[in-house]
């Protein structure tokens, strides 16, 4: 690692690619390691990165999908992205990450420029107590590496403490905390995309034990411009998500980040595979 690169934030460092026209490469992160593979929000990061440095891009991000086809092992990988159609306003996005010449995801993403229009929000911004009272994961064993890149802070529906013991399962699988990049960061687009996959997953909240369980598609939606992220910075947001239906293997998350004032910044979905 170089100078300049031992300087950045270790998102930065993580979602770099090299390259250019849509063509890079880039190297998984020991820092962002999950149980198996890389956090799979860093994946969605880098991704949407392809798209944000790429020399034609036209506006900022609205939305963004990565669906995850085979496991990442730790190494070096390969990123393609494309405009795949652009108008006056908006622009589709194909990306594409691969290690040793096979396809490990596949995303799609839009970009557009924004314009002001009538607004309103119909989610309720759910009521938490401060986030300094609370008491951060960070340092609790057992957890996997990329906990440690964010400072998180449950309000409700964590994980009993590890090694897992047979407990009941939760009447839901709601979690609400407080969630910021450890170190700060200033909050920007690839930063919020991966902010969307902090949560634990859904079986493990419900079910109040561990088990095998992967994400295979997530889509976030961008709710907030440019110039709304620069006003955020570096301070907390307030991440909630819950599951909808858990059946046959795989199961949803619905999730919501907002700014400490209440604005909605992004939702995302997912669907995940899970097992006994």
């Amino acid at each position: 690692m170089n100078q300049d690169t031992a300087a950045l934030h270790p998102l930065d460092q993580a979602i770099r690619l090299s390259g250019d026209a849509g063509q890079y490469t880039g190297q998984t992160s020991a820092g962002y390691a999950n149980m198996v593979g890389p956090f799979g929000g860093v994946i969605a990061a880098t991704l949407l990165q392809a798209v944000m440095q790429h020399p034609e891009r036209l506006g900022d991000p609205v939305a963004l999908t990565v669906n995850f086809a085979a496991p990442i092992a730790d190494g070096g990988f390969e990123v393609a992205a494309r405009p795949a159609r652009t108008s006056r306003s908006t622009q589709h996005w194909t990306m594409e990450l691969s290690q040793g010449g096979q396809v490990a995801a596949t995303a799609t993403a839009i970009t557009a420029l924004r314009r002001e229009t009538w607004e309103a929000t119909d989610l309720p911004f759910p009521p938490a107590p401060a986030m300094d009272g609370l008491r951060s994961l960070k340092g609790l064993p057992g957890l996997p590496k990329w906990v440690s890149r964010y400072d998180l802070r449950l309000v409700r529906g964590g994980i009993p403490p590890l090694p897992q013991h047979e407990k009941p399962q939760a009447e839901s699988s709601e979690t609400l905390l407080w969630v910021r990049d450890e170190p700060p960061r200033p909050l920007d687009f690839v930063a919020l995309a991966s902010i969307c996959d902090v949560f634990f997953p859904r079986s493990f909240i419900r079910r109040q034990r561990m088990a095998m369980a992967g994400t295979v598609s997530m889509t976030v939606y961008f709710h907030a411009d440019a110039a709304a992220l620069v006003a955020q910075g570096e301070r907390e947001l307030l991440a909630h998500a819950r599951g909808q239906r858990f059946h046959g293997g795989f199961f949803d998350q619905a999730a919501e980040i907002w700014s400490p004032e209440g604005v909605l910044l992004a939702t995302s979905n997912q669907v995940v595979y899970f097992k006994e």
